[in-house]
């Protein structure tokens, strides 16, 4: 069942969240989107149905939106009130989500524009129904540090110390020091080296039991005081219910310590309701 009202005006806007094939009005009622709008609700566009929210234009503004996203906590704010509707709407019914911050000025606009692309929200539709999103992250482990009372820092080579003040550091001393330098360089490469290809090995055994995968941007080094680096950020798309499987293909791999393994899910198929979703 779809409902259709027709509201607005120039002061307001037409906040798209996500699109579908039908939407119960029932599933939206105390969704509170964002704050400042309106009730949400569904707007069809040509055969489909957009869930939307009226918003006043001032505040959604390109330069207004800028301002607020470049705060974190505003930035936090408005992601969770789009994700909370996308959701809500997911679990009744297939859903593309649309990025944040999708405005149109004015009802007929947005119908256009999203009617415009009917033909990719159904095949994003039929891509998705039926399917979820897992995220798996692999990091790479510092080698652990020798522990124990006896365990001190690493020092500069030895000098010799004579009546007359100190001396120059031995050739040998110095070459042992730079030795170990390099020892550990190459300890810490082989170590990287090795968690890359495990991650590839991850990558490769989820592919065998999901729709598609896809690679994404890997972080920068972590903050947490672990010194972990990330070698592996994957979205997967999986038929619902998959995840005994998806968790017995990880399990072997879990017990290297040279590797952490990050699952997160299911999620809403946010990476894959677009062309180009499997690389």
């Amino acid at each position: 069942m779809t409902a259709v009202t027709t509201r607005g005006g120039d002061d307001t806007a037409v906040y798209v969240f996500a699109v579908s094939r039908e939407c119960d009005p029932a599933v939206l009622e105390g969704l509170a989107g964002h704050g400042e709008g309106g009730p949400v609700r569904c707007l069809l566009a040509g055969s489909l149905t957009a869930v939307v929210q009226d918003v006043p234009a001032a505040g959604f503004s390109e330069s207004v939106l800028q301002q607020r996203l470049s705060d974190r906590e505003e930035l936090e704010r408005c992601v969770r009130a789009h994700h909370g509707v996308v959701t809500a709407l997911a679990a009744a019914v297939p859903t593309v989500p649309l990025p944040l911050a999708t405005l149109y000025l004015g009802e007929e606009r947005a119908r256009t524009a999203l009617g415009d692309r009917e033909p990719r929200f159904r095949a994003a539709l039929d891509r998705i129904t039926g399917r979820v999103e897992w995220g798996v992250k692999v990091y790479a482990l510092p080698e652990p540090a020798a522990a124990g009372p006896g365990t001190a820092p690493e020092r500069s080579a030895p000098v010799a110390v004579t009546a007359a003040g100190p001396a120059s550091p031995s050739p040998g001393a110095g070459r042992a020091y730079l030795d170990r330098i390099r020892g550990r360089q190459q300890a810490r490469q082989v170590r990287y080296d090795t968690a890359l290809r495990t991650a590839e090995e991850v990558d490769a055994a989820l592919r065998r039991h999901v729709v598609a995968g896809r690679r994404l941007r890997l972080h920068g080094p972590e903050t947490d005081g672990e010194r972990r680096t990330q070698v592996l950020n994957s979205a997967y798309l999986a038929e619902r219910g998959a995840d005994r499987e998806l968790a017995a293909a990880i399990e072997p791999f879990r017990r290297d310590p040279g590797i952490r393994i990050e699952v997160t899910g299911p999620w809403v198929p946010y990476s894959f309701t677009h062309e180009g979703g499997d690389g």
